[in-house]
């Protein structure tokens, strides 16, 4: 068995255990190539049949190419599709051009984000974050406890020892599941290649320039690159020594960023 197959083995036991073990569960998409991966390695889980909700987050700033996708894909894979925007937050002006990147993630993101599990009453929620791609995320967990206001404590964090995944939660908090926590961007881009899995077309690139993460369209930049398939993006990343989100406005504000929106509840 090489890497490719034990960490699909390994995602998909992650999987089919939060659906034994946890309540309601849904699933967060944000159309990027990790959480389509995620997909994916749920409809293997699962026999083609996703079980569950799939949850898009929408902050109504994504590019046009990320909508399309969205509407094509859920109804391909026969996706029972929630989407929830902040509206209170829209209608009372938040938007980049008035505030900050991390005022807008946090009411656009995190808070609706809140909204949408009190809303559906949501035991867990499936993530697609990867260690290597930012620090607060290495401090994770398989499984990883959230509090009632969806906070979470990252100093505090229970061992996962020889496959025993901490699943007890008390009424009204919520455990995070993240089957592939051990990926690497790479192994993201060698899994798309063998299985051949869909992505947004703005990942590749077109006029000596393409996505390597996708945002929010206002604090998302491309990077100089003329690898337009897999194979050349693979290539590419064997070299690279940029940072993957190196393209997101809202890392660029504050060193912690990521750690202090994720601590309140962000994905």
């Amino acid at each position: 068995m090489n890497r490719l197959d034990k960490l699909e083995a390994e995602a998909i036991f992650i999987l089919r255990e939060a659906y034994k073990k946890l309540g309601k569960i849904g699933m967060l998409w944000s159309m990027g190539k990790d959480s389509s991966v995620m997909l994916w390695l749920a409809k293997k889980a699962f026999l083609g049949h996703l079980p569950f909700h799939v949850i898009h987050i929408d902050t109504t700033f994504k590019f046009p190419e990320m909508y399309d996708y969205r509407e094509k894909i859920a109804k391909e894979w026969n996706l029972r599709l929630i989407t929830h925007t902040n509206q209170k937050a829209i209608d009372t002006g938040i938007n980049y051009e008035n505030n900050t990147a991390l005022e807008v993630c946090h009411e656009l993101k995190t808070v609706a984000l809140k909204q949408c599990i009190e809303e559906h009453q949501f035991d867990g929620l499936c993530l697609a974050i990867r260690s290597d791609e930012e620090g607060s995320r290495s401090k994770e967990r398989f499984f990883s406890k959230r509090t009632s206001n969806a906070q979470w404590d990252y100093t505090n964090q229970a061992p996962e020892l020889w496959g025993q995944y901490n699943t007890d939660h008390a009424k009204g908090e919520h455990i995070r599941v993240h089957p592939i926590l051990h990926w690497t961007e790479l192994d993201v881009w060698e899994y798309i290649r063998q299985e051949n899995i869909p992505l947004v077309p703005l990942y590749f690139a077109k006029n000596g320039k393409r996505y390597r993460s996708l945002g929010c369209m206002p604090i998302t930049q491309p990077i100089q690159s003329d690898a337009d398939t897999v194979d050349k993006i693979i290539q590419e990343l064997k070299s690279t020594k940029t940072a993957e989100r190196a393209g997101r406005g809202q890392d660029k504000e504050d060193a912690y960023a990521l750690q202090k929106l994720r601590a309140r509840g962000y994905m």
